[in-house]
């Protein structure tokens, strides 16, 4: 019984939770352009407006909540082996219930030392301020993966991927890169379904396309999944 589903989500899923991204305003985050604050050239350039950049972001974090996606998704696992995949920095897929949860970019509730990024601390609140340090005595920075680091969950992603019989693509483009090529490893006889307003240009065998929002399409598509077994 193909029971082994991996959900690869993106922007597009939190975005319903009111959490904006950088795309959507070109590339701007509440007026802040990506590259100020998203690099590591600008955390050695500025750490304080770095830091107070990822506070407000982690403050609105907090504040939204899981919409049906995050919800339905959760459920598939009364039924199903379910991975979620996710490019997303918030913990909507955990506070929705998910148990199995991977953050390709890391996850904006936690702090990582700027020494060793293997150092990592739950962030009490949305405030992360100068002069928390880290056990070897560096700034604590995000927990978060910014523009020219490496993605050190791809590889453990792309094995899951290739394990799937059922991959479900929600609320991403799949053109950023490296998580668009996670699609690559997925077999061309796992059944795949992406749901996203605007349908990306894609080619990829077995592929059926849904055009709604996450909220709609996905517990539409869990509703049947469920109904399956």
């Amino acid at each position: 019984m193909k029971n082994n589903i991996v959900v690869l989500t993106g922007a597009g899923i939190s975005a319903e939770s009111g959490l904006q991204t950088f795309r959507d305003a070109d590339g701007l985050w509440e007026g802040y352009n990506v590259y100020d604050v998203a690099t590591p050239e600008a955390w050695q350039a500025n750490p304080e407006m770095v830091q107070e950049f990822y506070n407000m972001r982690r403050k609105s974090v907090l504040e939204a909540s899981p919409n049906p996606a995050h919800y339905a998704l959760a459920k598939l696992e009364e039924k199903y082996k379910v991975t979620i995949i996710t490019q997303n920095v918030d913990n909507l897929h955990e506070r929705a219930g998910s148990g199995n949860v991977v953050h390709l970019h890391g996850i904006i509730t936690k702090a990582q030392s700027s020494k060793n990024p293997n150092l990592l601390y739950d962030i009490d609140g949305w405030e992360l301020k100068m002069g928390e340090t880290c056990a070897l005595g560096s700034q604590l920075r995000p927990h978060v993966v910014w523009f020219g680091e490496a993605v050190p969950m791809i590889e453990p992603a792309a094995k899951i991927c290739a394990g799937a019989d059922i991959f479900i693509i929600v609320g991403t483009s799949l053109n950023v890169y490296p998580a668009a090529g996670l699609s690559d490893f997925v077999s061309k006889d796992a059944e795949k379904i992406l749901i996203d307003p605007k349908v990306p240009d894609l080619y990829l065998p077995n592929l059926r396309a849904i055009a709604e929002k996450a909220s709609v399409g996905v517990p539409n598509l869990v509703k049947e999944l469920l109904e399956r077994i």
